[in-house]
């Protein structure tokens, strides 16, 4: 049976009746986007009861004498991230849930101390700008510098602010770690991302350096900066097992600066790698502690979601 239109043009009845939405899936609809809206007022309540709890703990701080220095806690920070990642299920992509609060917690980090991220862009601006803006947002003030010992220098004469360079190697660029070891000099207090996996969008490895926080500190690794005389392969080769390293020619002692990771509460410490250099022909000339950080953190990548076929 067919029927009119309002012009008075014939169709189908089947065709007539599939253009009409059910009541009860526009109901549905509306429901569901009011959940919606529900969800997203909700958030912004916890966000702003987030900032007034902020806004005491600034106070408190004040009468205690405490405020001052970069409001960075590592520890804390490298805790969250973990829990955040692991527990996060669901069709939203993790990037964006790690990404979501690392913009609430660096930005509200600022409003406890104002800071700036000093980065190295010499080995590629455009990946160090992306792990800058992924961890710390865009209300903090980012400084780009030519090369890791302006980062160090900056941050250096700073009150509070940070400093990333790049957590490997890179063809030539200097030991910028020796700059660390006096004991007033910046220290390593952090390596990002806090969450390592080989599909992160800001996966570029970097340190990130500060003035040392009195509490909050996170010593799972310690970096050392170590002086060696008679460098070689071999002693390469004996230190790969145990511990990251980051080597650079040391004209000075015939031999290379290096910046060894190495890891507390295993077998194997700075006694074991000090040693182990020993043994391979190499003689160590100094050893200075120039910060620590949590252990690297993996997690697999996440699984493309599944979407169902579409329907014809």
């Amino acid at each position: 049976m067919d029927t009119k239109t309002d012009s008075g043009v014939k169709r189908p009845a089947a065709e007539a009746a599939s253009s009409v939405a059910p009541a009860g899936a526009t109901v549905d609809l509306a429901a569901l986007r009011a959940e919606i809206d529900r969800i997203d007022a909700g958030m912004h309540a916890l966000l702003i009861e987030r900032g007034e709890i902020i806004d005491r703990l600034v106070e408190v701080k004040r009468s205690r004498g405490a405020e001052g220095g970069s409001a960075f806690r590592p520890a804390r920070e490298a805790s969250m991230m973990r829990h955040i990642v692991d527990r996060h299920r669901g069709i939203l992509p993790l990037d964006t849930v790690e990404g979501i609060w690392r913009v609430i917690i660096s930005t509200f980090t600022y409003v406890q101390a104002p800071y700036a991220v000093h980065a190295d862009l010499a080995t590629g601006e455009a990946a160090m700008r992306d792990t800058a803006r992924f961890h710390f947002g865009f209300t903090v003030p980012f400084v780009a510098h030519m090369g890791a010992s302006g980062v160090v220098a900056a941050v250096a004469g700073s009150k509070g602010d940070l400093g990333l360079v790049p957590a490997f190697a890179a063809p030539a660029t200097g030991a910028w770690w020796t700059a660390l070891e006096s004991e007033s000099a910046p220290k390593i207090i952090a390596r990002l991302p806090f969450v390592e996996r080989a599909d992160h969008p800001a996966g570029l490895p970097v340190f990130c350096i500060a003035h040392p926080v009195t509490d909050g500190a996170v010593t799972e690794v310690e970096t050392w900066s170590l002086h060696v005389a008679g460098w070689t392969a071999q002693a390469a080769r004996a230190l790969a097992p145990l511990a990251e390293v980051l080597a650079v020619p040391d004209r000075s002692l015939d031999g290379a600066a290096l910046l060894a990771s190495i890891p507390l509460g295993g077998e194997v410490g700075l006694d074991t790698v000090l040693a182990a250099l020993r043994a391979s022909g190499a003689s160590v000339r100094s050893a200075a502690l120039v910060g620590s950080h949590a252990s690297r953190y993996t997690h697999p990548p996440q699984p493309e979601p599944a979407h169902p076929a579409a329907k014809g």
